[in-house]
């Protein structure tokens, strides 16, 4: 019978306090698989789907939109109920949602499907998820329990793309495909969930009873007239369209060098979730060694401009195929790099401790709102100019970049002149999901 008395991490075994690091990390990795599943499969959905390019990127935009409004009251819905109950709840709900979706309904219902996955992935499960790791170990412990969660966010998303390609390749076509695929992710989250209920405890003090602690709206009145919110998330802004827009580099590969749905979907995997294993802790040690997060950022965006600057200036033929695939290795690494680092604008600003609460909520809000509207945009590019349209997408990108670089100058600018001012900066938890 389980044990209903309330514990500290003191009184986790080792087994416990590496599966709760494991469930928050690879467990992550794994719940917003279903989400972003084109960012692999881009053309097996396509077709089995039987949506277009734009109908496509709307799915993904549906679930930004919902995730934005979901943000800050995820943190509220974090502090009222209990880990185990969110995250189980959190798991079991978007796995209902993912047996639904493996149903391949029609559009309008697909849309209504990705809603509420913003619900269960973000307004049940997102909350939770950095309140798990806080309670697995001592407030010392929690950087190097976060790098290992997101070490295991990487693995838990690659490794859960190979067994899903393993699984997609068995298949007869690209609709069974995509439906099988679908069952077998529902099956494997509702595992978590159930795994979940039964091995997190309940923990002390993990309930907030305190009112001082509650949702101030003060709190975000005053982050909206800080400078350094506005610059971090204004950073963010546009480093998440370059994040966001590397993932057309699957369908670019297929489309326009024609290179086979496997190799793609492997090089899709590694992009996208192996080099996040390294890429996020290694720009984060390199941040931390030069003291400055906006440094690192400007380094990995101009990286990124020269990636996709690459892809506007490199023949489209068979021979150019091996260049085309280390440039999107490449800039998967710095994109990755810089969506891992940029939230951390907030420390080097030195945003105050007392409202930074608010003023990550609302990085995540304004960070985050490319993913409302860029994939529909992207989408509509590719179906009015065919392979043409990749190159639009590219200017974007290049664009993004190089307003990204200027305002990481002005953030360098800022800090200079108002050095001192504030105090030492607040430790900040990185607010991503997929690096996240």
């Amino acid at each position: 019978m389980r044990n209903k008395e309330e514990i500290t991490y003191k009184q986790l075994s080792k087994f416990q306090r590496a599966l709760m690091i494991f469930l928050s990390g690879a467990g992550s990795g794994i719940i917003y698989v279903p989400v972003y599943l084109k960012n692999v499969f881009y053309e097996p959905l396509l077709v089995g789907l039987n949506v277009s390019n734009a109908q496509l990127g709307f799915l993904t935009g549906m679930y930004g939109i919902m995730a934005t409004i979901l943000y800050i009251p995820c943190g509220i819905v974090a502090d009222k109920f209990r880990i185990r109950t969110l995250a189980a709840g959190g798991f079991i709900s978007t796995a209902a949602v993912v047996l639904w979706y493996s149903f391949l309904p029609s559009y309008a219902i697909l849309v209504l499907i990705f809603a509420l996955l913003a619900v269960t992935t973000i307004l049940i499960f997102w909350g939770c998820r950095y309140k798990l790791l806080r309670f697995s170990g001592s407030e010392r412990d929690y950087p190097l329990i976060v790098g290992i969660s997101y070490a295991l966010y990487g693995l838990g998303g690659l490794v859960i793309n190979a067994a899903t390609l393993s699984v997609f390749n068995s298949t007869p076509d690209y609709r069974t495909g995509v439906q099988i695929s679908l069952i077998f992710l529902a099956i494997v989250i509702l595992v978590l969930g159930i795994v979940s209920w039964i091995a997190i405890p309940k923990f002390k003090g993990e309930i907030v009873t305190d009112p001082d602690k509650k949702f101030n709206v003060n709190e975000f009145l005053q982050a909206l007239k800080t400078p350094g919110v506005w610059l971090a998330s204004t950073t963010l802004f546009f480093v998440m369209i370059v994040y966001m827009g590397m993932n057309y580099t699957t369908p670019y590969l297929t489309n326009v060098f024609l290179a086979p749905l496997t190799l793609v979907s492997i090089v899709g995997m590694i992009r996208y979730y192996g080099i996040a294993i390294v890429a996020s802790p290694l720009m984060g040690s390199l941040a931390k060694k030069v003291g400055s997060p906006s440094k690192v950022t400007f380094i990995a965006m101009a990286a990124s401009a020269l990636c996709v600057g690459g892809y506007l200036i490199l023949p489209t033929t068979a021979t150019f195929l091996t260049m085309a695939i280390i440039i999107t290795l490449l800039l998967g690494f710095v994109a990755n790099g810089a969506y891992g680092v940029a939230s951390s604008l907030l420390t080097e600003t030195h945003v105050p401790a007392h409202i930074f609460g608010a003023a990550t909520g609302l990085l995540s809000v304004i960070g985050f709102l490319p993913e409302s509207f860029m994939a529909q945009i992207f989408g509509t590019f590719i179906d009015n100019y065919a392979n043409t349209g990749y190159n639009y997408i590219f200017i974007c990108l290049l664009v993004s970049a190089l307003i990204a670089m200027v305002f990481c100058v002005i953030t360098l600018r800022y800090v200079k002149k108002h050095k001192g001012e504030n105090g030492d900066p607040v430790p900040v938890e990185e607010n991503t999901r997929e690096s996240l």
